[in-house]
């Protein structure tokens, strides 16, 4: 990679940060559209994260990711906040210019866009859905089946108070139920999706019988690593369709993509392929 005078510049924000596949990512996307531009990690302590911030736009950077811990920190760290910030309460996108920083959260329309390309036949007004989990992945769903027009929405958690937490801040259909009832809130969904880390490499398994969920339901896991996970591959085995949680890293990324370097990137095979050889 080349840089000169004219290269835009962006990056991704975290501690650690050298897991995140982000920097694969745009990078293969400015390779592809044949950008003069750079997408580095920026491994930044919690004492440093608003300095930085600031240092970066005045070093010329169009914006960045952010990724854990700092979500929340970079909410209260923006001059400008879209609804999706304000909502979730996190922001995961910034855009630097004009000396003000701008952000947004695209893990929702990252979430059903990953839906839509992986799923076309779904339909989200047809039939509920059953989310599990509580926290900030499960908050992006739910705001986004409520925005997608889900009839109800069926969210489990271990812990309730977080899920009623969930229900009270995002309001709409959202019906919470207790963690013993996961199995049977199954009935006549016609999407299950695991908004938790359960079922993640090095993580305790998703423990969840399908038998109640009827065999045209979609089934989704936020979960990449691995690709399959066994809730996916038990969903699969029973004859249910299924999407897994790459898409959703994809997919997230492209309002960022658009933003600061000027062209909408698509997500094709090809990139899956990439970005999962790393």
């Amino acid at each position: 990679m080349t840089l000169s005078g004219r290269t835009k510049l962006a990056g991704v924000m975290g501690w650690p940060v050298a897991h995140s596949r982000s920097p694969r990512l745009h990078g293969y996307w400015l390779q592809h559209y044949e950008i003069d531009g750079a997408y580095v990690p920026l491994p930044v302590r919690a004492e440093a994260f608003e300095h930085g911030l600031r240092s970066l736009a005045d070093l010329g950077f169009r914006g960045v990711n952010v990724t854990v811990p700092y979500k929340e920190a970079a909410l209260a760290a923006c001059d400008q906040v879209e609804d999706s910030g304000h909502r979730l309460g996190a922001v995961n996108t910034i855009v630097m210019g004009d000396g003000r920083l701008r952000g947004f959260n695209s893990d929702g329309f990252g979430f059903i866009e990953n839906l839509r390309q992986g799923a076309p036949q779904w339909q989200a007004q047809k039939a509920p859905a059953v989310v599990i989990g509580a926290g900030g992945a499960a908050r992006a769903v739910v705001a986004a089946l409520i925005d997608a027009a889900v009839p109800e929405i069926r969210l489990v958690n271990r812990t309730r108070a977080r899920a009623d937490a969930v229900a009270k801040d995002l309001a709409g259909p959202v019906q919470v139920l207790d963690w013993p009832e996961r199995g049977r809130a199954l009935s006549e969904a016609g999407l299950l999706v695991n908004a938790t880390s359960l079922g993640m490499t090095e993580q305790p398994p998703l423990e969840l019988h399908l038998a109640d969920l009827p065999r045209a339901a979609l089934v989704s896991d936020i979960v990449y690593a691995p690709l399959e996970t066994p809730l996916l591959a038990q969903a699969r085995a029973r004859g249910n369709v299924v999407v897994d949680g790459l898409g959703m890293l994809l997919h997230q990324a492209r309002p960022g993509f658009e933003a600061w370097f000027g062209v909408a990137p698509e997500v094709t095979p090809e990139l899956r392929r990439f970005v999962l050889a790393d």
